[in-house]
């Protein structure tokens, strides 16, 4: 891996963008069920856009690569990117499918439930990733998800290495993977159920290590698989370790995982090693748990080194 070290490190995000819809409710319903909600709130999400915000509220420059509706959410979606100072050059507005939309229902703990209707999102093709080649060629890191269609994914990742560009796979949401999906990827990352759905297996308690290895052993050049409050496993040439995790009060685990994604790329990109880059991202998913909603519960670069973190005990189970 050569992740080249920068102060203002750029990366390029090609994934999806949409709108949250998200209710916070008592408890999770069961099958048809109809619960009374607590509170609703619409925002911005998406796993590419999360990631892209993410990546450029800690400071890095950021070019975004996706499809929006003709529609409101799209018109929304484009001004948020704007603001959050992400470059909108190769977002492009689809004039027949409507905006990506994910209603979320999140209970009081923190857990949630999510249903995606891509929309636009799906309409995406190489051709997208062909005019977005010269962002992709500019970035330290490329920054791909499994939210739009695989073909594009996989371009993408064919571009960057064509590049030099550094890649970062998010494995999310799970799917079974044609062979030789991972040649272009240094690093894949996933979470346990992500991670099992790549392996085959369930990863058994206490063998977090074994699985992270064996997911390298499927050919990108590094792996992590994040474990919620617990941390994250990571495995590179000559580290294979658990970063722990950070003990906070949690609010509302709704885009942790890409917060953790962006702030990986970002600390990766400035060239930082696996496992500090691993424990930069922890701590920025811990603070964002801190916070109700999506892309609204994202720390700044200077929240993160202000906050008075203590790592999760292991041993205490």
């Amino acid at each position: 891996m050569d992740f080249r070290s920068r102060s203002h490190p750029a990366i390029c995000v090609v994934g999806a963008a949409l709108i949250d819809l998200i209710s916070y409710v008592p408890r999770l319903p069961g099958p048809g069920e109809t619960l009374h909600g607590l509170d609703f709130r619409i925002g911005y999400g998406g796993k590419g856009a999360n990631q892209a915000v993410m990546a450029a509220r800690l400071g890095a420059r950021v070019a975004m690569v996706t499809r929006v509706g003709r529609d409101t959410f799209g018109d929304g979606m484009l001004e948020n990117f704007r603001n959050a100072g992400v470059d909108v050059t190769h977002v492009a507005v689809d004039p027949e499918a409507p905006s990506g939309v994910a209603p979320i229902a999140v209970e009081p703990g923190g857990e949630n439930v999510i249903v995606i209707v891509t929309g636009a999102n799906a309409r995406m093709t190489t051709a997208d990733v062909d005019a977005a080649r010269g962002a992709i060629a500019a970035a330290d890191v490329l920054v791909c998800q499994l939210e739009v269609p695989i073909e594009v994914t996989l371009a993408a990742l064919r571009a960057a290495a064509e590049s030099s560009t550094a890649t970062v796979l998010n494995a999310a949401p799970a799917l079974a993977l044609p062979f030789g999906a991972f040649a272009d990827v240094d690093v894949v990352c996933a979470n346990e159920s992500e991670a099992a759905t790549l392996l085959g297996t369930e990863i058994e308690p206490g063998r977090e290590l074994e699985a992270v290895r064996a997911l390298r052993d499927l050919g990108p050049r590094a792996a992590v698989i994040t474990l919620g409050g617990r941390g994250c496993a990571l495995s590179a040439e000559g580290c294979t370790a658990i970063e722990p995790g950070k003990k906070v009060d949690v609010v509302d685990t709704t885009g942790a995982g890409d917060a953790f994604v962006g702030a990986l790329a970002c600390a990766l990109a400035g060239g930082a090693p696996l496992a500090a880059a691993a424990a930069r991202a922890n701590a920025v998913a811990a603070l964002s748990v801190t916070r109700r909603g999506t892309q609204t519960s994202f720390p700044t670069a200077d929240e993160v080194a202000s906050a008075p973190f203590s790592e999760v005990d292991e041993s205490a189970g």
